[in-house]
């Protein structure tokens, strides 16, 4: 007798057409607050090139971890295996004050030359990164439970990839002649942040047009000359890197350049139009009030700051985004400000700053004091 032929095993498939899962994860993506998204497909970047050129001109300072992952931003899959398919994703922060642009001080009263600046994005209560992953937590669990064998990874601007080039290809914006993502809406106050998926998504055409024209503001509004091109930027050179990412002493040509900026800077932002132009369109209600500048980041007191101890210090900093240049960087550059502006009242302070335990300090302490007496 012969046997009964074995029943046919059947896989149940659950088809989901493609657009409508990019655009249920779309909708998903804006009602975690994320005002521009957009879809790539896994590439080699289109400037690839461009980028390898700027690190063998030296621009990117002694951000050595640039260079150090240099093969990884060559495709996306090198930040997740098997990646198909990358959502680009824009959530806002408070708008710039144009009024910050005049570096120039009318009043020399000291109770306005001891307030410095505070780059807007930095404003905030709490670190970005906290905030735009525990969204991105939420969103990779969505399309999880949509594709259950997808494999799904968030980034937020630690990953080796080009995320402004991403962003620029998944039709997000434009790169101005600052280097920054550009939005005809949002201008540049946003932060980008990636969701890389195996899964295919329907990807967005990218917007091939420029919308900077002959606009030169950026760079003629830089205070130390770091655009040696447009759309090239020199991180030795940028009040942003020198504040943040420089770790060491920095050169006197550029200590009284840094225009009352005590961590990071919106100058090339600020004068930007697209940046006015995006102020009427701004919705308040967009934006995590985590984001919302605290008063004392608005307003940065260099000389109480210059007073704080190492306890005090961790406590006001900790979980901001300031937390990154340490109290060593911080500090280095308050005392830097003060001695440009050659705050008397800051002179014991920098007495004892100078015999403080870290070089760095020290040597900044000594010469702010040298300005001051200079006086």
């Amino acid at each position: 007798m012969l046997a009964e032929p074995a029943s046919p095993i059947v896989a149940i498939v659950r088809i989901i057409p493609l657009t409508s899962l990019t655009e249920q994860l779309k909708s998903q993506a804006h009602e975690l607050g994320f005002v521009l998204c957009g879809v790539t497909l896994a590439a080699a970047p289109r400037r690839l090139q461009s980028f390898h050129a700027w690190l063998e001109a030296g621009y990117a300072g002694e951000m050595h971890y640039l260079s150090e992952r240099r093969e990884a931003y060559a495709h996306p899959q090198h930040v997740l295996d098997g990646c198909r398919s990358i959502l680009m994703l824009a959530i806002p922060y408070s708008p710039l004050d144009p009024a910050r642009t005049n570096t120039t001080q009318s009043d020399t009263t000291d109770s306005s030359l001891k307030l410095a600046k505070v780059a807007r994005y930095a404003q905030g209560s709490i670190d970005y990164h906290d905030i735009i992953h525990a969204r991105l937590n939420a969103l990779r669990g969505w399309l999880l439970e949509e594709e259950p064998q997808a494999a799904v990874r968030g980034v937020v601007d630690t990953a080796p990839l080009l995320e402004r080039e991403l962003a620029a290809a998944a039709g997000l914006g434009w790169i101005g002649k600052n280097t920054l993502l550009l939005n005809r809406q949002w201008g540049s106050t946003f932060f980008l942040a990636a969701l890389l998926t195996d899964v295919e998504l329907q990807p967005d055409d990218p917007d091939e047009h420029s919308y900077c024209g002959t606009c030169t503001a950026c760079l003629d509004a830089c205070p130390t000359r770091a655009f040696p091109a447009p759309y090239v930027l020199d991180a030795n050179r940028c009040i942003s890197y020198l504040t943040i990412e420089h770790r060491e002493d920095i050169d006197a040509e550029l200590r009284e350049q840094l225009a009352g900026w005590v961590f990071g800077c919106d100058i090339c932002q600020e004068v930007c139009p697209w940046n006015h132009h995006g102020r009427k369109f701004f919705q308040p209600e967009l934006v995590e009030p985590a984001f919302t500048p605290r008063d004392d980041l608005a307003q940065f007191d260099v000389l109480e700051v210059l007073e704080l101890t190492d306890e005090q210090f961790r406590q006001r900093f900790r979980h901001t985004p300031l937390w990154r240049a340490k109290r060593r960087g911080l500090l280095r550059n308050a005392i830097l400000i003060v001695g440009t502006r050659k705050l008397s009242s800051a002179h014991a302070a920098l007495v004892r700053l100078s015999r403080d335990p870290e070089p760095l300090i020290q040597h900044a302490a000594q010469w702010a004091l040298k300005q001051i007496e200079s006086r």
